[in-house]
């Protein structure tokens, strides 16, 4: 699934020269948390967040930064803060340069760069131009809407062991356990020692996540106590 497929079309965006109270009402008409903003030849060049307002409001509040982190930050930073506070416009309190991708872009490198980057959507923009724009929540739509292709499930009590032990081989985290498994009518058996209690729930959420398999149970020890 690609980003063309799940992005919003109708996106709300304003200018750059877009005054800061327009850009409040405007998100507060459409509902949406953010609004991209554009130049005149229609190139996102950033982002407008109720982030964005709401740390305006504070600093407008509190009068400016506090001395002491004041003394931690030096004369440039304080004049970019300063424009973020105080301008009027939307090329002033915007996150730039705006994070952005193609209508081609998959679904797992969307999720990427929502969680990397912190943001809650991404315009999406083609040939230079805004052409759509992805959040959090048309993404999880997406997951939730997209078809699981499970492998065949085991025929046999062997087979499904054999799936289960690979599974577990797969995983270089496990790779320091010592580890038996049993399976017996669908229910997985894993015996043995492990480094830790982390390293057991992660072999039993491994072993669960196996087609076919009906239940763990875990016969684990740690510290030479099996």
């Amino acid at each position: 699934m690609k980003a063309r497929d799940i992005m919003t079309t109708h996106v709300a965006a304003v200018r750059e020269t877009t005054p800061v109270e327009e850009i409040a009402r405007l998100m507060l008409e459409w509902r949406v948390s953010g609004v991209p903003v554009t130049d005149a030849a229609g190139k996102v060049i950033g982002m407008v967040s109720e982030g964005d307002l709401i740390h305006r409001a504070a600093a407008e509040k509190k009068g400016g930064r506090s001395w002491w982190l004041a003394l931690l930050t030096s004369e440039e930073e304080r004049a970019r803060d300063y424009v973020k506070t105080h301008g009027k416009h939307a090329k002033d309190v915007m996150t730039h340069p705006a994070s952005t991708i193609g209508p081609d872009a998959d679904l797992a490198d969307i999720a990427s760069i929502l969680e990397q980057r912190r943001i809650k959507r991404v315009p999406v923009v083609e040939g230079g131009k805004l052409v759509g724009l992805v959040s959090r929540a048309d993404v999880l739509r997406a997951m939730a809407a997209q078809r699981v292709e499970h492998p065949p499930v085991p025929a046999s009590d062997r087979d499904l062991r054999d799936a289960v032990q690979k599974a577990l081989r797969d995983e270089p985290w496990a790779r320091s356990a010592v580890l038996n498994v049993i399976v017996v009518d669908g229910t997985v058996q894993l015996w043995g020692l492990v480094d830790s209690e982390d390293q057991r729930r992660a072999l039993v959420v491994a072993a669960e996540g196996v087609p076919g398999v009906k239940a763990v149970e875990v016969h684990l020890g740690t510290e030479g106590v099996v």
